[in-house]
């Protein structure tokens, strides 16, 4: 797997909703060879690993990679207190494998749960109006990215725990209904683990392609450490594949639940 370690500029932060933050960073050398489904390794000052961060934009021509990230501890608040101007540690692209994109698909679903979102977007990216974006969140304050997707062309979809903005309950109840309407091509996801597992199981009761991006936690983020080791079948046999370099997608039918 090819990537790169380096100090690169910050060209844009906003703040998002609660506590997530969304980065723009100048990193041309990157940018020309990251892939959807692949992810940067963010070191925090002062903190000796890194946090992993899925990429969510990739723009080759303007030499940009953007990511989204929630504070959920001490790390990913110190990446927060950076600002547009300041130099980022970074490690990307990693990530052995991302989403296998097929271009004569005719429909596609992905869904996204919680800040498993943000890898959809550069799949809407390149799908389009053939796209239909399931986004799931706790609740309205953790809701992002809907105008980015609907910006894309793609039929938005937003779903609430507590119903406070869009339609009240899981990703599952608007995924079962499309595919009731349409039978896509491909579903792609990344979220919560349960979430990953219930659309797994829709798509093969429904006999459809489905890629899923396991969130995992991570040490080295290069294969060295067995941290984010994941159970998975490879030509018949159990194996403990490596999230950071057998994945992070893995095609739903290889991963053991």
């Amino acid at each position: 797997m090819r990537y790169t370690q380096g100090e690169y500029r910050i060209l844009n932060k906003t703040a998002i909703a609660k506590q997530i933050y969304d980065y723009t960073v100048l990193c041309p050398d990157i940018a020309r060879i990251a892939q959807p489904g692949q992810f940067v390794h963010l070191l925090p000052k002062g903190f000796p690993l890194r946090r992993p961060i899925s990429i969510c934009d990739i723009d080759a021509e303007k030499g940009t990679l953007r990511f989204v990230f929630e504070v959920r501890g001490e790390g990913t608040a110190e990446l927060a207190r950076l600002n547009a101007g300041d130099m980022i540690d970074m490690l990307a692209p990693v990530g052995g494998r991302g989403f296998k994109i097929n271009e004569n698909a005719k429909r596609v679903i992905l869904v996204g749960g919680g800040i498993g979102t943000p890898p959809m977007l550069p799949l809407a990216k390149i799908y389009g109006e053939r796209a239909v974006a399931i986004s799931g969140f706790r609740c309205s304050s953790m809701v992002i990215l809907q105008d980015d997707f609907k910006e894309m062309g793609a039929k938005t979809i937003l779903c609430t725990n507590d119903g406070s903005m869009g339609i009240k309950g899981f990703v599952t109840i608007p995924l079962i209904e499309e595919i009731e309407a349409e039978k896509p091509d491909i579903i792609f996801a990344c979220g919560p683990r349960p979430m990953l597992k219930a659309v797994a199981e829709i798509a093969m009761e429904n006999d459809i392609e489905c890629q899923v991006s396991l969130e995992e936690r991570m040490g080295c983020g290069v294969g060295a450490c067995l941290v984010c080791s994941c159970k998975a079948i490879r030509n018949g046999q159990e194996i403990h594949a490596h999230v950071c370099q057998d994945g992070p997608v893995f095609n739903a039918k290889e991963v053991i639940w």
